[in-house]
Formats: structure tokens, C-alpha cells, sequence
């Protein structure tokens, strides 16, 4: 059975989702069976590089948000976080694009690293304060995973995978996606949002069964 989770690096919720179908896919009787493909989203394809100043101020711009409103929505991440075993900092948190991270991500595939290399990119821009834009934190993070530092700095510094993160956007729009995370079954069914385990691993339960229904082509 084939689950594809579309997600951003930039996206709170889809680091929190991460754990949670984690907790889903230990628990379901045919993990072993479970291919799972992470696929690129970028929530603002416009992002800079680097977003200057704090991320409350950031997002208190972005949602229209009082000072006050902002701080306590980073709280309710922090706490819905904390207990989903995450130890967000997001005070420390540096914004900016995700472009180059989705395509390390297709790089890590190659190497059968995909689900370590979002982890770390994840870790890095949430409980680290790393700027996943920039270069060094890329590399750092790829050869930390166990890819050679050579083809993580060949490919960024080439256009390599950039046509495979478009390919995944593009994809999501043919599905309607529009926010993330996403998780896909067999192309079949869907939930979206950060769902607890349960709902997540009932996903995975309807999609096996409906998969064992149906007659082999």
C-alpha cells in the first residue's frame, strides 16, 4: 500500500503530523507493507531566501494577528508539539524558503535516507533555529544523514530535483491540495491536517481493506 504525505519544512503542523503518523503506522497491523513517499509543498512558493526579523512578528503580519494573538497561536504549536514529543523553539526560529530542502529531500530518496533527511530538516528548523535555506545548514544536515558532502553540494548547486519538487506541487494541485500536511492513500483517499494517530491509522486500516476488495487488474 502506498502513502504519500505532501508537507513543507516551513510548516509546524507537518513536523507535529510527522509523529503522529509515525505512532499510526507502528500500531497498524501491515506496517511492513506500508511504502511511504514524502512529497514537496512549499506554502509560499515566494518565500525569500531569509525572512528577517522574529517569527512572531512574521506571522502576526501574514495572519493580520496582534502581537498578543501571535504569541499565543506559537504557544498552542508549542504545547500541541511538546506533547506529541517534539521540543519546538520557535523563538529562535529563522523563516525563508524551503526550496532547496524539498530537493535534498529527493536527493536522500536516492539513497534510501528520504524519511532521515525530512526528519532532520524538520529538527533543524524547529527545535534548532536553522535557516533551511541556507547552504551550510543544507549540507551539514545532508552529510549528517549519510549523504556524500560532494553530490549534497553538486546538487545544490545545480538545478538537480527542481523539476521533481515542481512535479510534486504540480501533482498537488491536480489533487486539490491546498494546505498541508496531506496524507494519501493509493491515490484513493485522504486526510489532511495534523490528525491524531488513531484517525490516521483508521486512514490506513480503510485503505488496506479497500485495497484487499479490489479484484487485481
Amino acid at each position: 500500500m502506498n502513502v504519500e504525505i505532501w508537507s513543507d519544512i516551513a510548516c509546524p503542523w507537518c513536523y507535529i503530523g510527522k509523529r503522529y503518523f509515525e505512532a499510526a503506522l507502528a500500531g497498524f497491523e501491515h506496517a511492513e507493507e506500508v511504502n511511504v513517499r514524502w512529497r514537496s509543498y512549499e506554502l509560499d512558493p515566494s518565500t525569500p531566501p531569509e525572512v528577517p526579523g522574529p517569527s512572531v512578528e512574521i506571522i502576526g503580519r501574514k495572519y493580520g494577528l496582534t502581537p498578543e494573538q501571535a504569541r499565543a497561536a506559537e504557544a498552542r504549536v508549542r504545547e500541541t508539539a511538546a506533547a506529541a514529543g517534539l521540543e519546538y523553539h520557535l523563538d529562535r526560529a529563522r523563516l525563508g524558503s524551503t526550496f532547496d530542502g524539498h530537493r535534498l529531500v529527493h536527493l536522500a530518496r536516492a539513497y534510501g535516507l528520504e524519511a532521515a533527511m525530512k526528519e532532520r530538516l524538520f529538527r533543524g528548523r524547529f527545535c534548532d533555529g536553522e535557516l533551511i535555506a541556507d547552504p551550510n545548514t543544507l549540507v551539514a544536515a545532508g552529510v549528517e544523514v549519510g549523504i556524500p558532502e560532494a553530490e549534497v553540494r553538486a546538487t545544490l548547486d545545480s538545478d538537480r530535483f527542481s523539476a521533481e519538487v515542481r512535479a510534486d506541487e504540480a501533482t498537488a494541485r491536480e489533487l486539490g491540495i491546498t494546505g498541508v500536511p496531506m496524507f494519501v492513500v493509493d491515490r484513493r483517499f485522504a486526510i489532511s491536517g495534523a490528525q491524531p494517530p488513531e484517525h490516521l491509522r483508521e486512514l490506513l486500516r480503510h485503505g488496506w481493506s479497500e485495497r484487499a476488495a479490489t479484484p487485481a487488474p
